[in-house]
């Protein structure tokens, strides 16, 4: 057997079990780097076993009861795009193998199938199977696949790190594998905005190809000092900028006010230049982009066409403004670590808190808007989750009030990890109820509507308004099986129940359970019980 070869796994489907014992001794399954991994008598079991089994290749039958190789090809290929099939008949007619290339069947074969011919093609799927595996481990493709979405990966790294998406931990983690260059040691944030005006003035341009027009120029006109990275965000131009030191802001913001001159000049546009705060740290450049989003809004008193820094027409100490936003980014991290249950997390963004508290030197006044702060932001997520506030803190009384009791910033941490830990059993409490209450919701709609011939996972999928990967993931993790097996298993409870209280033929029981065909019915039932449903009803009866 040729190790290298990678495992492919196959189903075979035929209605006759003789010819599946003859295909399985055709062939050495194992040296082809295949493995049988079942046998169905029909579609509607293959399709069932496909569901769960997953297999690579299914080779069936074109004509068998219940459902055909063709409906069973086109419902294979709604469960996988990537599955193969392969259609083999007894009969030689072009309106069936149409109808296979129609069903994208990988291949359609007639009886009698030789061992040669059927090695071939097998060969030939196993192949085509092997250059897919092979170019998604490529190195050489994926290396060049990433180089071609660099610069998309790159803007959204951007975009990230302007919204406060990117934990402070990964920055430069990220910012190394999307090879972006922001070693600072200053950062500043500047927002490019093109006036309405600009599009009608420049003979009703498309504003996206005005913005693009733009960004050009000032990827071309800017300093190689302040070594910038744009990107498009929200209909402006984003421009973030790396300065050498604080001094140098008042000859940046000149640079932009020059270069919304010349915007207006070469590109026919009116551009604003909001310059945000500086900053000293990649995690501060959400504070900076909402400064130069503030410095936009000036125009209105001191015009378009001009560059506007935050930090002249708002004067203060923005050292002050960023460790605001450091102890809100730390609030925040809390509740993500609750959100996603992290119990390490959650410790560590605690600790970061109340490191960030001990190394501020707070006024009490200060001390307790932080505080106020946290616990209404505690509130909002109980709130939001429908915990009850005196499950999760076991107190009805003042919360803040509890919080401010604490006698060093290390209470603190402890009180507020109690605190915590409880919101995050809440939350999984309540995560795990939804999901009961889905699947719940699910059983009770099989329980009314078994004797729906049409019931299916599509049409619960449907009526519960979830896709069908959810859905199946969700049913079977709670209950221990796939839908289409508890729906089979209930419908043959009920059958069995029937014929145990009343003496409705058998052809009238598969009806009042969802089978159309009686033969089909039967054929499960035997599958379940072993016997025919006749048979059983013969020996339960005979028992009592």
């Amino acid at each position: 057997m040729d190790n290298g070869k990678n495992k492919y796994s196959v189903l075979l489907v035929d209605d006759e079990e003789e010819v599946i014992r003859i295909i399985m001794k055709k062939l050495d399954w194992e040296s082809m780097g295949l493995r049988i991994v079942g046998q169905a008598g029909n579609g509607v079991e293959a399709l069932e076993m496909a569901e769960e089994l997953q297999p690579d290749i299914v080779m069936t039958d074109i004509k068998m009861p219940y459902m055909d190789g063709l409906e069973l090809c086109r419902r294979l290929k709604e469960i996988s795009r990537t599955i193969r099939v392969i259609i083999f008949s007894g009969f030689d007619e072009f309106e069936y193998a149409r109808e296979a290339i129609k069903m994208e069947a990988a291949e359609y074969l007639l009886k009698p199938v030789n061992a040669s011919e059927l090695r071939a093609v097998f060969e030939r799927i196993r192949e085509g199977l092997d250059r897919e595996l092979d170019e998604k481990r490529n190195t050489d493709k994926l290396r060049e696949y990433y180089l071609e979405s660099l610069p998309v990966l790159q803007e959204s790294f951007c975009v990230a790190l302007l919204e406060g998406r990117v934990t402070e931990g990964r920055i430069s983690q990220y910012a190394e594998n999307y090879q972006v260059n922001l070693r600072g040691p200053y950062y500043v944030v500047t927002v490019l905005h093109i006036s309405a005006q600009s599009s009608e003035e420049s003979g009703r341009i498309d504003p996206f190809l005005l913005a693009m027009s733009v960004k050009k120029y000032a990827e071309e006109q800017a300093d190689s000092r302040w070594r910038s990275r744009f990107v498009i965000y929200l209909g402006d131009i984003i421009m973030i900028a790396q300065l050498p030191d604080r001094d140098s802001l008042p000859g940046y913001t000149d640079e932009m006010d020059r270069l919304c001159r010349m915007a207006r000049r070469v590109c026919n546009a009116r551009v604003t230049a909001g310059v945000g705060y500086l900053c000293d740290s990649l995690e501060q450049l959400p504070l900076s982009y909402q400064g130069a989003k503030q410095a936009v809004s000036y125009r209105v008193l001191y015009g378009n066409t001009r560059a506007i820094s935050i930090s002249e027409v708002e004067p203060g100490d923005s050292a002050d403004l960023l460790r605001e936003d450091a102890y809100a980014a730390c609030i925040q991290r809390i509740v993500k670590k609750i959100r996603v249950g992290e119990e390490e997390g959650l410790r560590s963004a605690i600790d970061e808190f109340t490191g960030w508290i001990s190394a501020s030197q707070l006024s009490m006044q200060k001390y307790r808007l932080v505080l106020m702060e946290l616990v209404a932001e505690l509130f909002r997520f109980a709130g939001g989750h429908q915990i009850s506030m005196e499950r999760a803190f076991e107190s009805g009384g003042d919360i803040y009030g509890q919080a401010l009791q604490m006698e060093s910033t290390r209470a603190l941490g402890e009180w507020l990890w109690d605190v915590c830990r409880k919101l995050q059993k809440e939350v999984l409490s309540e995560r795990q109820d939804s999901t009961k209450l889905f699947v719940r919701g699910a059983t009770e709609y099989v329980r009314e509507h078994y004797a729906d011939q049409d019931l299916s996972v599509e049409v619960i999928c449907r009526k519960l308004n979830v896709s069908a990967a959810y859905f199946s993931t969700i049913f079977k993790k709670e209950t221990g099986k796939t839908f289409v097996r508890y729906l089979t298993d209930y419908r043959m409870e009920q059958a069995v129940n029937l014929m145990m209280t009343g003496n409705d033929k058998t052809y009238v029981i598969a009806g009042k359970v969802g089978y159309s065909e009686p033969n089909y019915f039967s054929y499960v039932f035997k599958k379940q019980f072993g016997v025919s449903p006749s048979r059983y009803r013969t020996e339960r009866l005979e028992q009592t």
